[in-house]
């Protein structure tokens, strides 16, 4: 009996772990690529970046076989998707300040960037 309830226990842990770990390194990946935006100060259309510049260009084979999922790739993605972060026609990307105060991740970022103003 008390075997049955710890394997139950830990397949419900696992599973939520399989939930809620994900969902929060993603959320640390957002704010890191929101703060590297505001560190590289690329928040304007005039002063965009590219990827190299800003050092988030995707791993390469090898370094992707020997390290973690690297999860400042789906936020920038995903920060793109919601026009949050920007592509010029060079292919430059800067931070909207506009569609991220809209966002309301400022508010979850402030504390761990600097202020953009």
């Amino acid at each position: 009996m008390n075997n049955a309830i710890l394997v139950a226990l830990l397949i419900v842990f696992m599973l939520l772990a399989l939930i809620i770990f994900p969902q929060w390194l993603m959320k640390r990946a957002i704010r890191q690529v929101i703060r590297i935006f505001c560190e590289h100060n690329a928040l304007g259309i005039d002063n965009s970046k590219t990827i190299d510049e800003l050092g988030l260009r995707p791993r390469g084979i090898h370094e992707r076989l020997f390290r973690g999922r690297d999860y400042k790739q789906y936020a920038l993605k995903a920060l793109m998707r919601a026009a949050i972060i920007q592509t010029t026609q060079e292919g430059s990307l800067y931070l909207s300040e506009e569609k991220l105060a809209a966002s309301g991740l400022d508010r979850d970022a402030s504390g761990s960037r600097q202020s953009i103003g």
